[in-house]
């Protein structure tokens, strides 16, 4: 049975919701303030979290804010808040899912069944070996090491999550190459885009940040309207 922690607030809605996720073999724990949320995973280790924004000590945006750098797993934001910048927001702060609070409990229950499943990622004699070769590869001031994982850009040494590090090797090593959503789930997790999926597009928008690539106009790792992501090769000749 996989473990959920609820942030939410409202007793009233936590109770109907992980009643509801409880029927389908999920346990919910609940937390009703924001501000008490960290610890409480901390202690429950879930295998998804799920918040609430409006929360009384700490909002959900900075909650999944603080608890990205730390916590690796999907964070779902569950919200009355229908607002495409609040949705933007939430997955530039590292959100895994913006799910509104009208959506049908069985399209809600497929959503965070589909995180779920992307948690459980394969192990590591199973991942592909382009994943794990010994040469580092350099692109101007950039450079991966996959032998001791490490990326370095210029003199700064880039902190990368585990998943990140390889949605980058993947880009690099087809460095020039347009790949689509559904080929990096495929080659990273096993698992076939569905169209509803934005942890690719969460963790891109994490690397063009901690790689100083533009938000608004990305040149290092670009977006190919309708394609996918190009990483672009000799977009790394300085630091930023």
């Amino acid at each position: 049975m996989s473990k959920i922690v609820f942030v939410e607030d409202d007793p009233e809605v936590g109770s109907l919701i992980a009643a509801w996720l409880g029927k389908h073999d999920l346990d919910v724990v609940i937390e009703n303030r924001g501000d008490q949320a960290e610890a409480t995973i901390a202690r429950e280790q879930p295998d998804l979290v799920l918040l609430d924004i409006m929360l009384p000590g700490k909002d959900g945006m900075t909650l999944c804010r603080d608890l990205r750098p730390q916590w690796d797993g999907p964070i779902v934001l569950l919200t009355s808040l229908d607002s495409d910048m609040n949705h933007i927001l939430a997955l530039e702060m590292g959100a895994s899912d913006y799910i509104l609070k009208t959506t049908p409990p069985p399209v809600l229950l497929a959503r965070l069944r589909l995180h779920l499943r992307q948690r459980q990622a394969p192990a590591q004699d199973t991942l592909p070996t382009t994943l794990r070769p010994h040469k580092a590869l350099q692109f101007g001031t950039l450079c991966i090491d996959p032998l001791n994982r490490q990326v370095t850009l210029g003199r700064t040494l880039v902190s990368l999550s585990t998943a990140d590090f390889d949605l980058l090797w993947e880009l690099a090593t087809h460095a020039g190459l347009i790949m689509d959503r559904d080929a990096l789930l495929k080659n990273l997790r096993g698992v076939s885009y569905d169209g509803l999926d934005r942890s690719v597009d969460v963790a891109i928008s994490r690397l063009r940040k901690k790689l100083n690539d533009s938000a608004t106009e990305p040149y290092r790792i670009k977006t190919v309207r309708n394609k996918g992501y190009l990483f672009a090769p000799h977009a790394w000749d300085t630091e930023a």
